[in-house]
């Protein structure tokens, strides 16, 4: 497989974890908890979790529709990389050592689903480290 192809699957990746965070609400029963705060929090809440959606998607489409360029290197390109791999290593350190979501891990799918995240994370993390550093 070649950077491009690399790349391009990484961008699709990003879409599999937006759906992958779309299902946590229902899972965790979010509006409920979510109902007994002050309505602005509550806002402040959904609009964050709106933002990292946003951004998701949009490291997705940038490295999709940009995979040649970000594979050719360019200093633009490995600064991306680098603020992707320290993003997506961030996020897979929070995943690690934050969260805890064992009492939400209660089927053998909810287990599966979340060492899959945690393997996308760690893979995204390894390709744009690659990147970055060639």
């Amino acid at each position: 497989m070649n950077t491009i192809t690399l790349l391009k699957l990484a961008g699709l990746l990003h879409l599999g974890l937006i759906w992958a965070g779309a299902m946590m609400p229902r899972k965790v029963g979010l509006k409920t908890h979510l109902a007994t705060l002050p309505p602005f929090i509550r806002r402040l809440f959904w609009v964050y979790y709106s933002f990292i959606g946003l951004m998701l998607v949009s490291f997705g489409a940038l490295t999709f529709v940009f995979a040649g360029e970000i594979a050719a290197g360019s200093p633009l390109a490995r600064g991306l990389c680098w603020f992707l791999t320290a993003f997506w290593g961030l996020r897979l350190i929070v995943a690690a050592f934050v969260f805890d979501v064992r009492p939400y891990l209660t089927g053998t799918l909810y287990r599966l689903g979340y060492h899959l995240t945690n393997i996308a994370f760690s893979l995204l993390v390894v390709l744009y480290a690659w990147l970055a550093l060639k």
